[in-house]
C-alpha cells in the first residue's frame, strides 16, 4: 500500500539567487503523477511569469524550501493567490549524488505531495515587517556595545582608568571628563571637580589617579571617531525605535499583557517577543510546540535504548536569548516566589544553565497562555503548582538514597 496522496496537484520550487527551477507534479485518480518543470528568473517579472504559470495549470500549492533570503521575493509575489509552504532545507535535502536543480524541485514535490514536509512559522507581512525592524535594532544595540568596548580599550592602552572608579564609562561625569581630555590630550593634569556630578563627588581623589596617564595623538583620533560613531549609533537607534512604535501600535493590548509577565518591563522585549511568535496562538497546538520552535526543549536521540544527547536545537536564534535573559533576571529577585523556587530545585539537580532553560521555557509558556485567553500573568497558578501534596509517600530505601544525593552520610543506630 503506497503513502496517500494529500495534495493531487502541487508544486516544489528549488530557489536560488538568480532562478528558481519549479516542478508542478499532477497525480490523477489511479495514482499516476506526471510533472512538468520550468526555469524562472528572479527579477519580479520573471515571478510574476511563475505565478501565472502556475494558476494556468490549476496548482495553488506550493512547496519551496527557506534559502537565505532568496525565497522572499518568490514568497512575497506568490503568497496572495498560493497556499505556501515553507520548508526548512534540511527537510527536503535530497539524497546525495543524485542532485540537480530540477531533480530537486522534483523532489520536493514528490515529498510534499504526500504531506511529509514539515512547514516553518510563517507570520502576517505585519509582524514580519516588524521583526525585521527589531532585529535590526538588535544589531544596532550590538554595534553600540561594540564601540563602548573600543573606547574603553583605547583608554585602558593610554593607563587612562577611568572604567575603574566609574561604573559606567558613557555616563555624564565620564563624558564630560572624555570630551575636555579630548580638547588637549597631552594635558592630563587638569581641574576635575567642575566635570563631576551627583554621588561622584565624593570619588574626585580616585577619579584624579585614573586620570593620570598619556594619549598620543593617534589614540585622541580613534578615540573621536569612536565617540561620534556611538552618537551617530544612538541618534540612528532612536529613529528606528519611532518606527518600531508606529507599526507596533496596533499590538498594544498584547504588548500591555507581556508587560505584566515578570522581568519583561521594557516595552521593546515586548514587542520583540512579539515580533518573533505573533500575537495568533492558534498557529501553535499547544505551549509545548511553541517551547519547541523557540529552542527551548530537548531534543530525543534514542537508538537501540540508548539515549544519547539530548540538548536544546540551535532554533530561536532571537528569542531563545532574549528569553534566556529575562530568566536570569528574574530568578535574581525574590519579588517572585513562585519561580526562583522552581530554579532553585532544578538548579540543585540540574545545575544552573538547564534551570536556566527551563525557567526560559517557563516564561514561554505563560506568554502563550497569556497571548492566547488574552489574561494577564497570574503568579497565583504557579505558587499554587508549587506546594507540595501532602499525600506524598516514599519508602525508606528511597528516603535512603535521597539523603545520599543531598550529601548526608547514613550511620547505623548503635545498639
Amino acid at each position: 500500500m503506497g503513502l496517500k496522496i494529500v495534495y493531487p496537484i502541487c508544486c516544489g520550487i528549488d530557489v536560488h539567487k538568480r532562478f528558481v527551477v519549479a516542478c508542478i507534479a499532477s497525480t490523477d485518480h489511479q495514482g499516476v503523477t506526471s510533472y512538468k518543470n520550468h526555469r524562472f528568473s528572479t527579477y519580479t517579472n520573471g515571478l510574476r511569469k511563475l505565478l501565472q504559470w502556475l494558476l494556468e495549470n490549476n496548482c495553488l500549492d506550493v512547496c519551496m524550501e527557506s534559502t537565505g533570503k532568496y525565497w522572499i521575493p518568490v514568497f512575497n509575489i506568490l503568497e496572495d493567490s498560493c497556499n505556501i509552504t515553507l520548508a526548512h532545507p534540511k527537510y527536503v535535502k535530497a539524497i546525495r549524488g543524485k542532485k540537480t536543480d530540477k531533480k530537486d524541485a522534483k523532489w520536493i514535490a514528490d515529498l510534499f505531495k504526500h504531506d511529509l514536509v514539515a512547514g516553518s512559522f510563517m507570520p502576517p507581512a505585519r509582524i514580519r515587517q516588524l521583526r525585521d525592524l527589531m532585529r535590526y535594532r538588535s544589531k544596532l544595540t550590538n554595534f553600540t556595545s561594540s564601540e563602548k568596548n573600543r573606547l574603553q580599550n583605547s583608554l585602558t592602552v593610554s593607563n587612562i582608568q577611568l572604567g575603574s572608579a566609574v561604573s559606567d564609562t558613557f555616563g555624564k561625569t565620564s563624558m564630560n571628563i572624555i570630551e575636555k581630555l579630548l580638547e588637549n590630550p597631552t594635558e592630563t593634569d587638569f581641574d576635575i571637580e567642575p566635570l563631576v556630578y551627583g554621588a561622584l563627588r565624593n570619588k574626585i581623589p580616585e577619579l584624579k589617579l585614573a586620570m593620570d596617564g598619556f594619549i598620543t595623538p593617534e589614540q585622541a583620533g580613534k578615540i573621536t571617531v569612536i565617540k561620534q560613531h556611538y552618537e551617530d549609533l544612538q541618534e540612528r537607534k532612536a529613529d528606528l525605535e519611532k518606527l518600531i512604535l508606529s507599526l507596533a501600535e496596533p499590538y498594544m493590548e498584547e504588548i500591555n499583557l507581556l508587560l505584566t509577565v515578570p522581568s519583561i518591563k521594557n516595552i521593546f522585549t515586548a514587542i520583540a517577543i512579539i515580533s518573533e511568535i505573533g500575537v495568533n496562538m492558534d498557529v501553535f497546538p499547544t505551549a509545548k510546540h511553541s517551547c519547541s520552535w523557540a529552542g527551548l526543549t530537548p531534543t530525543n536521540n534514542e537508538s537501540a535504548g540508548k539515549k544519547k544527547s539530548v540538548r536544546i536545537s540551535r532554533a530561536g536564534v532571537y528569542i531563545k536569548p532574549l528569553l534566556v535573559q529575562c530568566a536570569t533576571s528574574v530568578v535574581k529577585s525574590e519579588k517572585h516566589p513562585e519561580i526562583r523556587n522552581r530554579y532553585l530545585r532544578i538548579k540543585k539537580r540540574r545545575g544552573h544553565k538547564r534551570a536556566i532553560i527551563a525557567i526560559a521555557r517557563m516564561l514561554l509558556t505563560a506568554i502563550y497562555h497569556i497571548l492566547k485567553k488574552k489574561e494577564s500573568y497570574n503568579p497565583d497558578l504557579y505558587q499554587k503548582a508549587d506546594v507540595l501534596p501532602v499525600s506524598r509517600e516514599i519508602t525508606v530505601e528511597q528516603a535512603i538514597l535521597l539523603a545520599k544525593s543531598q550529601g548526608f552520610r547514613i550511620m547505623e543506630k548503635a545498639t
